[in-house]
């Protein structure tokens, strides 16, 4: 068994709770739902935001999802200048016998553009 890390991004349209708590929960149970995961392998969580989300702690949504044993952390993003704005990016740290290669990160909005090698089959409808 080996700690593997899952990326995700997403964005939200406004610096509501409403909105990051949703955000956040929609990406957190496609990276479940494309990694094959169980709660009990995943380790640890860090979540980030851009300096202009700021109106709920996006680990929230994962105590909401039932996630009461992982470890979670939230922080802000550096405030590059020419960044996207309004992101959440996530690092789930999972247990797991996959290889790295294995490993299915998940981008969607307008994080897509982050890394569009990644963002391909994220959005394309599923688990929606």
């Amino acid at each position: 068994m080996w700690c593997r890390g899952i990326r995700g991004a997403t964005t939200v349209e406004e610096n509501t709770r409403e909105a990051i708590l949703e955000g956040t929960s929609e990406l957190l149970k496609l990276m479940i739902s494309y990694n094959d995961l169980e709660e009990d392998q995943i380790a640890a969580v860090t979540f980030t935001t851009t300096t202009d989300l700021n109106a709920e702690y996006p680990a929230v949504a994962a105590r909401q999802l039932g996630w009461t044993d992982a470890a979670l952390l939230c922080g802000h993003e550096m405030d590059v200048p020419c960044g996207l704005k309004k992101v959440i990016r996530i690092l789930l740290l999972v247990n797991t016998e996959k290889s790295s290669k294995e490993m299915k990160h998940v981008y969607i909005k307008e994080a897509m553009k982050l890394r569009p090698d990644n963002a391909g089959p994220a959005y394309a409808g599923l688990d929606q």
